[in-house]
């Protein structure tokens, strides 16, 4: 938020413990039970993938026990009178059971005219079934003194391999949400609910409704969203927020669910349960991030399409030409090896392993990625745009000078019709001069029909007159007089200035002070070694801008801006080919925060930035935005490995398992194919799990 954009109001945050509950056991199940999986993008319904994995394991065993491998016996192999039935049957089982998942994704992707990973498997497990399938009937019923070689054995390691690997990739995967389960513990189970008639009950967290009162002693969870009604307290907001220092509460402060209350005895009227609570809505954000497709993804299903393609045009060409060159059963051979090639177990989990680690990493060093394509984009970044207040500096301001134009008024009159308004404001404006009424023991008065007045101020009635606080960019705007002179010389030293109305005459001003944030100048110098413009948009006036730009070591400055002004200035960076980064507070930069290519949100509370922003900085420091930048870098490289990883060796085994060398003698199997599958599988998890933020990179 900025100083002529302070008055548009933030949503009272609510909470909805009944909706928390069920996304957390809904993810638990997700999670524990494997029901459901992230694939493309796309919340894939697998069954219990681990309850899958481990039946169809238990089928498996005696089909590698009496099938033999490429038509070898191994040592361990054995037979008897009826062992190909009891294979044909196992296999079965294992094709429509342990092969449905796959089936039912390929039919998904069929159904969508866009054949990509789920298709290419269901291609290779079916082909395999329905070869062997042929191979058993022509073997018992069509020519039983020839000999068809099947493949149960191979069908039966693939249908394995496949669901482990994406059980691992669905553990992988719903590992960056325990991030959710560390954020609903932070809840306490029961809360401590104040009747009408002043007694005390415990009430389950489910049970608690809007509009109850509830006691919170000394050391306990705050149970809710909520508002004080009596008491004041140090409040711990670290568990939920990042910083570290308490927060000084007292009546008619807000307080936030699972944060912990310090040495006082609070009580707090709940004031929501709906889901647009702080703990819910971060809960949203990370599973939002979790299912999202990237446009690295989109390359990912893009080239398993490709495969498809190339697998099925290559499997009938080498069908035809080994039909002719030996004979139906080979040619069958050749093409079924090649779909067991062409399989894309491991690009399928090239990328969700590579964002499930990246996605966990960020949640612990305090970033919410709501958008995985803005971790693409960082890379590309040439230009960061940030407000100044709540994110260069502090957002705390002090009250430094009070100028009284008017006969009528004195400085306390002045600083309560100041205070009556800005009570319905919640900038840190508003806030430092509602801290300095408190602090002089100012009453209060009361405001009516308090209104916003979009990127100027509010406007409002006391005592049946009516007042606007306003900047000077709207004095001048409108031709008002004011001290010019006595404006330059408080804006010099830093301060910005808020002006009082009534019918078009100034009744006075009040000049408040912020400081930097001790990290900003920092951010600002590693910006710039990055060969990242740094570009200050502000809604305050320029004199304080340049001041905050002359202490950050200098940097372009854009001042006394609207919110649809600052849209605008990115709109025309990007049409001169910048990549732009916004940095705001989320709430009256929506609009900014939606244009630019990344919008990163300081602070993650407020309602706006979380619908609004593509990162969520949780701790407000901007030196998380380098941690973001580097995350990124390192996740983007680890994508690409990853791609090479799992689908760069089809370069060269597909034309093998077409047998296009078999002239000299090297011919690709389809065992040895499911082995280099697993093995790309396994290299692409690996990597994926090496990813690590790299602070000074």
């Amino acid at each position: 938020m900025k100083h002529d954009e302070r008055h548009y109001e933030i949503n009272e945050m609510h909470h909805k413990h009944q909706m928390l509950d069920h996304d957390m056991a809904h993810m638990h199940h997700a999670s524990s039970d494997g029901d459901m999986m992230i694939h493309g993008g796309h919340m894939m319904h697998m069954g219990n993938l681990k309850q899958k994995f481990w039946i169809s394991l238990i089928a498996t065993v005696p089909i590698l026990a009496l099938s033999p491998f490429m038509g070898l016996h191994l040592p361990f192999q054995m037979t008897f009178i009826g062992s190909d039935w009891v294979v044909l049957i196992l296999a079965t089982f294992l094709f429509f059971y342990g092969g449905a998942p796959f089936l039912k994704g390929a039919q998904g992707e069929l159904t969508a005219k866009n054949p990509a990973m789920m298709t290419l498997i269901a291609m290779g497990i079916s082909v395999s079934y329905l070869y062997s399938l042929y191979a058993f009937v022509a073997n018992h019923f069509l020519n039983p003194q020839g000999h068809v070689m099947d493949f149960f054995w191979e069908l039966a390691t693939l249908i394995v391999i496949m669901l482990l690997g994406h059980w691992i990739e669905m553990n992988a995967v719903m590992s960056a949400g325990s991030a959710l389960e560390k954020m609903a513990a932070l809840l306490p189970s029961q809360a401590q609910v104040v009747d009408a008639d002043g007694r005390q009950h415990a009430v389950d967290l489910k049970a608690l409704q809007t509009g109850q009162t509830v006691i919170v002693v000394a050391g306990e969870k705050v149970p809710a969203d909520g508002l004080i009604l009596t008491g004041q307290s140090q409040v711990n907001e670290s568990l939920v927020t990042g910083e570290s220092k308490a927060v000084a509460k007292i009546e008619g402060d807000q307080v936030i669910g699972g944060t912990i209350n310090g040495n006082g005895t609070l009580t707090v009227k709940v004031t929501g349960t709906g889901e647009n609570g702080y703990l819910a809505q971060v809960m949203k954000l990370i599973q939002q991030a979790q299912q999202e497709k990237s446009k690295v993804e989109t390359l990912a299903d893009r080239v398993a399409k490709y495969l498809f393609y190339a697998a099925l045009i290559v499997g009938i060409m080498a069908f035809i030409s080994w039909f002719f060159l030996a004979d139906l059963n080979t040619a069958f051979e050749r093409m079924v090896t090649v779909f067991i090639i062409a399989c894309p177990h491991a690009l399928g989990l090239a990328i969700p392993l590579v964002v499930a680690r990246s996605t966990a990493i960020a949640a612990t060093n305090g970033l919410l990625i709501q958008n995985r394509q803005a971790i693409e984009m960082a890379d590309k970044v040439t230009m960061v745009l940030m407000d100044k207040t709540g994110t260069l500096t502090q957002g705390v301001f002090k009250v430094n000078a009070v100028q009284v134009n008017a006969t009528t008024l004195d400085k306390r009159r002045l600083m309560q019709i100041f205070g009556a308004l800005e009570r319905h404001s919640s900038h840190p404006l508003a806030t430092g001069i509602l801290a300095d009424n408190r602090e002089q023991a100012l009453p209060e008065l009361q405001a009516e029909n308090v209104q916003t007045m979009q990127g100027v101020g509010l406007v409002g009635t006391i005592d049946g007159r009516n007042y606007q606080v306003v900047t000077a960019a709207y004095l001048q705007a409108h031709h008002l007089d004011f001290d010019r002179k006595m404006f330059q010389t408080l804006a010099e030293k830093g301060n910005s200035i808020s002006y009082l109305l009534q019918d078009q005459t100034v009744l006075g001003l009040v000049a408040q002070g912020d400081q930097l944030k001790p990290e900003a100048p920092l951010f600002i110098q590693a910006l710039k070694k990055r060969n990242i413009q740094p570009v200050m948009l502000t809604g305050d006036n320029q004199q304080v801008a340049q001041k905050v730009a002359a202490q950050l070591g200098g940097m372009e400055v854009q001042a006394n801006l609207k919110p649809e002004d600052k849209a605008a200035i990115i709109k025309d960076y990007q049409a001169n080919g910048e990549v732009v980064l916004m940095v705001g507070d989320g709430v009256n930069d929506a609009p900014s925060l939606t244009r630019a290519d990344i919008g990163v949100a300081i602070g993650a509370g407020t309602d706006v930035a979380i619908d609004a922003a593509d990162v969520i900085l949780v701790k407000s420091n901007p030196n998380d935005i380098m941690n973001f930048l580097n995350l990124s870098r390192s996740t983007n490289r680890k994508m690409t490995q990853n791609l090479w990883w799992g689908a760069g060796y089809n370069i060269i085994a597909i034309p093998l398992a077409g047998g296009l060398f078999a002239g000299l003698g090297i011919v690709l199997g389809p065992a040895v194919g499911a082995v280099l599958m697993s093995l790309s599988t396994i290299v692409v998890a690996i990597n994926a799990m090496t990813l690590k933020l790299k602070r000074n990179e």
